[in-house]
């Protein structure tokens, strides 16, 4: 278990890094006209993978440490590792999944970058606000 947690909490940094990295990378190309190519094909890819993958050992955390037993909604810190960051971060993978899958129906550029952009920018934000409430 100690495993899974130091994994769970060790791949946060690299979920963090590409999903700003998709972020920056889809401003950039939205606002400059670029074309989307493979690169930028392949990091969303990979911050969808990665996401993903949190998501499997943040379950497989939840339910092998009980979290969802014992959870005290007068408590904060249960509540907090128990609902909120469960339902947070699940809404952040959502909106990260729904960037990959719609800016792959999108035919143009721009409108790709524009998706990206905007999804990403709203999961980072959920990310971030929900890596603060834990403080």
């Amino acid at each position: 278990m100690e495993f899974l947690l130091i994994l769970h909490s060790s791949l946060r940094f690299v979920v963090l890094f590409l999903l700003i990295y998709v972020i920056v990378k889809s401003y950039i190309g939205w606002q400059n006209k670029s074309v989307f190519d493979k690169i930028n094909d392949k990091a969303s890819l990979f911050l969808m993978i990665f996401t993903h993958t949190q998501l499997l050992l943040g379950t497989l955390l939840y339910f092998i440490m009980g979290k969802y037993q014992n959870i005290n909604m007068k408590d904060p810190m249960s509540r907090y590792w128990g609902m909120e960051h469960l339902v947070i971060m699940l809404i952040a993978i959502v909106l990260i999944t729904l960037a990959r899958i719609q800016s792959k129906k999108i035919v143009d550029s721009e409108g790709k970058f524009k998706k990206l952009f905007i999804f990403n920018g709203i999961a980072l934000f959920l990310i971030l606000m929900g890596i603060t409430m834990s403080k």
